[in-house]
């Protein structure tokens, strides 16, 4: 195989808009396979997050209520596939899915998740709940056991050119999130804060991949270095890259007349993680920075230090530059921004092509970022060069497949490694 092209997507909310670019994607005949990571659909209720889009585009969610029971996750998955994009790609292309946590619900961990109350019922129940109707619906084969539907880690090779493996990282590794909200006001000067990132974020006992799933990305990267092929992929569900929240102090206005209270809050907070160098989110790897390490150091034993890592989940196109603490490098992060959910930083509003800006200026792996469109990745490898197009749509309020090249990077591999142009 001389060349392969896909498409990377992720989290399509219903209720925020029409999965233009599933359409867009339909319509280019070059593309070979799409690369799902995760939020194929959600699991709010109609008056939670999107309720006011959903009423305003007749887009609802059904079943009125959030998510919890099989009934529930399977009427939401069904009502998902009738999307004109989404019928129109699933015909068109094959798709490579993985989950990431809104399929079952927000944020899970291995014994529960941040959206999952003690009046919803048992956990596991609704997770396997979930899962089931995951398989039902989805181009996915169920597991002969019911017991390992959680481990959903696979690997695809193309040819002699590339391979593929995608990570399981929500239901069978994760370890509860570190949660800002009992560290943060405990951080007041630099002393406070690096004990909070050693004790915490660099704890070993903060684990998120199953012993099973490194065993088995240890031995699939290494028959992939013993076969001489030019490109090992990831399929991986949050950022990897250290992404700190910039300090906004001296570009942001927090009295700005078009905040709202919330938007205050919001902003307030980014300035407090601003000021102590801190990652904008601990869902992320940036919340599980040892695991983040081992898992380094496991592609590291296996000479496998050039990956192209694609992402999901931020709501935010990236292009980084992926290093150990140490500095060695790990090849680059490719990042898909939504298909529909709001960019996770529009609280910023005015402020938010400034705040995109400051990403790359203020940390060292991010390359370039955009929160603000929506939109999905297309990659094409040969045997020597990746080229990757951020395709930014320029509607989703309404059916158009109208869309432009926000930017587009070429990582060359050459004799000293990978290189990049963008």
């Amino acid at each position: 195989m001389d060349k392969l092209t896909f498409a990377v997507v992720s989290c399509s909310n219903f209720p925020f808009g029409y999965f233009n670019a599933y359409e867009h994607i339909a319509k280019d005949k070059e593309i070979d396979f799409v690369l799902h990571l995760g939020d194929f659909m959600y699991e709010y209720s109609r008056k939670s997050w999107g309720g006011v889009s959903g009423q305003l585009l007749n887009r609802e969610h059904l079943p009125a209520n959030e998510t919890i029971t099989l009934a529930d996750y399977r009427t939401r998955h069904a009502q998902y596939k009738t999307d004109q994009g989404s019928k129109l790609m699933h015909a068109a292309h094959p798709l490579i899915p993985t989950w990431d946590d809104h399929e079952s619900t927000n944020n899970p961990y291995l014994h529960g998740a941040q959206n999952h109350q003690i009046n919803e019922g048992d956990w596991y129940a609704r997770r396997a709940a979930s899962l089931q109707a995951y398989y039902e619906w989805m181009p996915i084969r169920d597991p002969k056991q019911i017991a390992d539907r959680a481990k959903l880690w696979r690997h695809f090779q193309f040819g002699n050119l590339a391979s593929l493996i995608t990570l399981e990282t929500r239901h069978t590794g994760r370890s509860k999130q570190v949660e800002y909200s009992q560290h943060l006001a405990n951080i007041t000067n630099q002393q406070t804060r690096d004990k909070f990132v050693r004790e915490q974020l660099y704890n070993p006992a903060q684990t998120i991949l199953h012993p099973e799933m490194e065993d088995f990305l240890g031995k699939k990267l290494a028959q992939s270095v013993s076969n001489q092929e030019p490109w090992r992929l990831i399929g991986n569900q949050i950022p990897m890259a250290k992404i700190d929240m910039p300090d906004i102090t001296k570009h942001v206005d927090i009295n700005h007349p078009k905040f709202s209270k919330k938007a205050k809050s919001k902003v307030a907070k980014a300035q407090q993680l601003g000021k102590w160098k801190l990652p904008i989110s601990l869902d992320t790897w940036n919340g599980y920075a040892a695991a983040r390490e081992k898992f380094y150091e496991q592609c590291m034993n296996v000479k496998a230090d050039d990956l192209l890592v694609f992402t999901g989940d931020s709501h935010c196109f990236w292009a980084n530059k992926l290093h150990t603490q140490q500095g060695q490098s790990m090849g680059f992060e490719i990042g898909t921004t939504s298909v529909t959910s709001p960019g996770s930083f529009d609280y910023f509003a005015e402020y938010a092509r400034k705040f995109d800006t400051l990403l790359s200026e203020q940390n060292a792996e991010v390359l370039w970022a955009d929160c603000e469109h929506r939109g999905y990745v297309k990659t094409t490898l040969t045997k020597t060069q990746a080229k990757v197009a951020y395709i930014a749509m320029q509607t989703v309020t309404q059916r158009s497949t109208a869309s432009f090249l926000q930017k587009s990077m070429t990582i060359d591999r050459t004799r000293q490694g990978l290189k990049y142009r963008i």
